[in-house]
């Protein structure tokens, strides 16, 4: 089944171009380890996910590009067509010249209604290429206007023209710091519609991106390009064609369907993060040797201790002991509940490896069968240049502070309501402001009581 990729604002476009670079270079990369035959049906199995194939040499892409400013989306189509290995569609995109000013309302209110038709057309068009579509896969950043704003929006417009089909929104999180005055606004109204229009929202913090950037892959001077590329690999690690446990020898027939399946077992709960190991600089891969079971080792305690990469993980966090009755306000510091895992093992060995230790009913909530709560996919296939690789995709606790604090820093804004005009004066009501904070508030209290 085939993913239609939506690219919204400028966030979403230059990460989008690093996805389908990434995925492009794998998929015909030597690198495999593994059989030819297996080797065939992975870079079909991508093929028919992420590309179609038409008259010309090269595979393009399933993607929408939508922007408010026109030179992000020029940039992205001619990397793509300079790299001759893949290209955008030349009828794919859609931009205007004037951006949405970081202004949510000016995307949501404005820009989405005015240019609904035209978005939702190309949409459709590439829908109707898939020969079987599996759904949607929207990429956005939630600080600024078009990508937050008018993202919304389309989500919303996906939603009401494809009930049926399966939407994932990929959200990039606003460094702590800021880049906008506003962010923190944008954030709570991205996150309040989403979770009302979308399946799932998988979401990357910018911060820690940034550290995984400085820390394990010694870059000096970091650039959006690095922090998109990491991004991409991450992405990549998942999206790409893996085996379900007891699914026969064939590739996942519906990826977003099998993410959602495993993942959101309940509609309260929606928020996935994404970790990765090993993560290092291409230079280093000659001279490193890595087992599975230390792999895996640093990634269960990633999850647990809630820790993004693994330098600097909290080794003292453990599990409650099971039998233990203590109530969830009493749960060892730090330590991060899950309601659901998945974990994809690439490259060599994998069909030997023990996954005993995520299999542990301590790590989940109670009121889920741990059987239910993991699920495991593999592939003999190297990923990246990585002999073994693992990424682990958890709904779990790991978004509650920076949630909470986004949140947080929103309502002092609002109660004092600073720059709230810039808000009402394109359609966004103090009740619209007040209906978010109630939404968000209420997925808190449930990931909290976990």
């Amino acid at each position: 089944m085939s993913i239609v990729t939506v690219q919204l604002g400028q966030c979403g476009n230059q990460i989008g171009h690093e996805v389908f670079s990434a995925l492009c270079s794998d998929s015909r990369g030597t690198h495999g380890l593994c059989s030819k035959k297996e080797n065939q049906s992975y870079q079909d199995s991508c093929k028919e996910r992420f590309f179609c194939e038409e008259q010309s040499a090269v595979p393009v892409a399933r993607a929408v590009l939508v922007d408010m400013e026109p030179k992000v989306i020029s940039q992205a189509l001619s990397m793509a067509a300079s790299s001759g290995h893949w290209r955008y569609s030349s009828h794919s995109h859609f931009c205007q010249k004037q951006g949405s000013g970081n202004n949510w309302a000016n995307g949501y209110c404005v820009h989405g209604p005015r240019h609904k038709e035209a978005i939702m057309e190309l949409v459709q068009r590439e829908a109707e290429r898939c020969d079987r579509l599996g759904g949607f896969f929207t990429i956005m950043s939630m600080a600024g206007g078009t990508g937050s704003g008018l993202g919304a929006f389309v989500t919303q417009c996906l939603r009401d023209a494809f009930p049926t089909s399966f939407i994932l929104n990929h959200l990039i999180w606003p460094y702590g710091t800021g880049e906008v005055i506003v962010q923190n606004y944008n954030s709570v109204l991205t996150l309040s519609h989403l979770y009302h229009s979308s399946d799932a929202l998988l979401v990357h913090e910018n911060d820690v991106i940034h550290k995984i950037c400085a820390q394990l892959l010694n870059i000096k001077q970091i650039s959006f390009r690095d922090v998109n590329q990491v991004l991409a690999h991450q992405l990549g690690s998942v999206f790409q064609p893996a085996h379900p446990a007891g699914g026969g020898s064939g590739y996942s027939r519906n990826p977003l369907g099998d993410l959602m399946e495993t993942l959101v077992p309940h509609p309260e709960f929606r928020m996935l993060g994404l970790r990765n190991i090993p993560q290092m600089p291409e230079s280093s891969l000659p001279y490193s040797t890595f087992s599975w079971p230390g792999l895996l080792k640093h990634l269960r305690q990633m999850l647990i201790a809630n820790a993004q990469m693994e330098e600097g993980i909290d080794w003292q966090v453990r599990p409650p002991q099971p039998g233990s009755s203590i109530p969830c306000t009493n749960k060892p510091l730090h330590f991060n509940t899950s309601i659901a895992n998945l974990l994809i093992l690439r490259g060599k060995d994998v069909h030997s490896v023990d996954l005993g230790g995520f299999q542990d009913p301590s790590l989940y909530t109670s009121w889920l069968n741990p059987q239910d709560a993991f699920n495991a996919w593999k592939t003999p296939r190297a990923f990246n240049k990585y002999e073994k690789s693992a990424a682990l995709v958890s709904n779990s606790q790991f978004l509650l502070k920076p949630l909470d604090s986004i949140v947080g820093k929103a309502w002092n804004m609002f109660a004092s309501k600073a720059y709230l005009h810039q808000y009402t004066k394109f359609g966004i009501q103090e009740e619209d402001f007040l209906d978010c904070f109630t939404t968000l508030e209420q997925v808190i209290s449930s990931y909290t009581n976990l």
